[in-house]
C-alpha cells in the first residue's frame, strides 16, 4: 500500500449527460486505486463495474437534458464509498424481477447490491445520491 497517502483521499469529477462519461467515471475510479494505492486490491473490479453502472443508471434515469452527474469517491483507509449524484427524480431500487435474457436493464443494481458491502440511496436537492461502500483490509 502506498504510505505516503494522506488519509482521507477524495476525488470529484463532474461529468456531463453523455456516454463517454461512464468509461471515464470507471478511468477515474481506477486511476484513484492506483493512487491510493489500491491498483492490485483483490476488489478493485468489483468497485470499478459499480461506479458503471452507478454512472449508467444516473445518465438513462437520473439526469435530465442539459444536466450531468458527480462522482464522488472517498477512501478513509478502511473504507472505499462511491457515490453517484444527479438532479433526476424517484429512488432507484432492485427489481423483484430483472428482465428475462432479452432485457437490456434491470441488473445494474443488482451487480451493485451483490458485489459492494453496502448500498443505497440520500436525499440531495434536487435529485437524489447513489452510493456503495466497500470495506478495505
Amino acid at each position: 500500500m502506498n504510505e505516503h497517502i494522506e488519509l482521507p483521499c477524495h476525488r470529484d469529477q463532474f461529468y456531463v449527460r453523455s456516454r463517454r462519461s461512464v468509461p471515464a467515471a470507471r478511468q477515474l475510479t481506477e486511476r484513484s486505486l492506483k493512487w491510493w494505492g489500491l491498483d492490485s486490491w483483490d476488489r478493485s473490479h468489483d468497485l470499478s463495474l459499480c461506479v458503471s453502472e452507478l454512472a449508467t443508471n444516473a445518465l438513462l434515469h437520473g439526469v435530465p437534458r442539459g444536466r450531468g452527474f458527480l462522482l464522488r469517491l472517498r477512501y478513509d483507509g478502511e473504507l472505499i464509498r462511491a457515490e453517484v449524484h444527479d438532479s433526476g427524480p424517484g429512488i432507484p431500487r432492485v427489481p423483484d424481477e430483472p428482465g428475462g435474457p432479452e432485457s437490456e436493464g434491470g441488473r445494474g443494481l443488482l451487480l451493485v447490491a451483490a458485489l459492494s458491502d453496502k448500498w443505497g440511496v440520500g436525499e440531495r436537492t434536487p435529485g437524489k445520491i447513489v452510493w456503495c461502500e466497500f470495506a478495505v483490509p
